[in-house]
């Protein structure tokens, strides 16, 4: 069936089509009977606004495109749960996208994005993505972009993360304060800076409590991060007997997969060697035995990283200036049975 449109509206009023346009627009320069009328008769057609036609007219497809790493972590379920919440307050639609953690692909999505002529992009980086020319060159084309989580510090944009080395320093300082100190760390991709950071916090903690570093209790997880990289990596811990007590993990995901293995093996958690996660997923809690973790605000990095992107393209529209943002949102410990 054909849309209806303000032409047809006019026809069966007999009046002008931009008296339509006028009234449905509650302009001051219609009469109140004629803007009743055309209302009516708008909703009893079942009449349904062109947004292509309003988005020509305003420059705006009232559109923000989302890049995520991938769609299987929790953390960023939130994320995108806060994104969607504000992105409707302000009557924006969401094209959410992924990079599977590539940076070829990264590239490709966001060109995707350009192509459907998104107001503006919200992105956290892949693993894989170290150079931000291809992000450098949409910005300079006017096309707001704001980065969240895994950031590139160097990165001329406005961005949402949380203190990565902070947060990490202070779970290996709780495992420290309990009696642990030979404390292994399971860490993420060289590239990554929260997987850097975490690393670094992890070490800091180490040194500043007078326990010397051991590159040999650091384990790299560097596939995607997730439940294999864990099982694995403890199974080789277990292999070479290094005597550890204690793990601090890049993720709850990598942190489950180490449970796993030491459910499998016989060990005994806390007992025989206690496990700290990341993010605070509801994994966290139902697995046995529950684990502790840093708690990692997604929904308000999400809400966050939205609210601040759509207040630039806003300005941007208005040809407003406006400054790039960097917040920092805070994280705590969540102390459950594995410590």
């Amino acid at each position: 069936m054909k849309p209806i449109t303000q032409k047809d509206i006019a026809l069966e009023l007999n009046i002008s089509v931009t008296t339509v346009s006028k009234a449905l627009k509650g302009m001051k320069d219609v009469s109140s009977s004629t803007k009743e009328s055309v209302l009516k008769l708008a909703e009893k057609m079942n009449y349904v606004p062109n947004s292509v036609a309003v988005n020509l007219r305003t420059r705006q497809t009232k559109t923000i495109g989302v890049i995520i790493p991938t769609i299987v972590h929790q953390f960023f379920s939130k994320v995108i749960d806060g994104i969607i919440e504000e992105a409707e307050k302000h009557g924006y639609l969401v094209i959410t996208l992924q990079s599977n953690e590539n940076y070829e692909f990264e590239k490709k999505q966001l060109q995707l994005l350009i192509q459907k002529r998104v107001d503006g992009i919200l992105i956290s980086l892949s693993n894989q993505t170290q150079y931000c020319e291809h992000l450098t060159e949409i910005s300079n084309k006017n096309v707001p972009i704001v980065v969240f989580d895994k950031i590139n510090k160097l990165l001329n944009c406005s961005k949402v993360f949380i203190d990565d080395q902070k947060a990490a320093y202070e779970a290996v300082t709780f495992l420290i304060n309990k009696g642990y100190h030979r404390i292994a760390h399971f860490r993420g991709s060289l590239m990554p800076q929260n997987s850097i950071d975490r690393f670094l916090g992890y070490k800091k903690a180490l040194n500043d409590h007078g326990i010397p570093f051991d590159d040999s209790l650091v384990y790299l997880c560097d596939n995607n991060n997730d439940f294999e990289d864990g099982y694995n990596n403890a199974q080789k811990l277990l292999e070479e007997n290094k005597n550890v007590d204690a793990i601090f993990a890049i993720t709850d995901l990598i942190a489950v997969g180490i449970l796993k293995c030491f459910n499998d093996n016989g060990v005994k958690i806390p007992k025989d060697i206690a496990v700290f996660g990341f993010s605070d997923w509801f994994m966290s809690t139902v697995v046995t035995p529950s684990l502790s973790s840093v708690i990692q605000p997604g929904f308000e990095m999400g809400r966050k990283a939205t609210e601040i992107l759509i207040d630039e393209i806003t300005n941007l529209n208005a040809n407003k200036p406006y400054s790039y943002q960097n917040i920092v949102l805070p994280t705590s410990l969540v102390i459950r049975n594995s410590t």
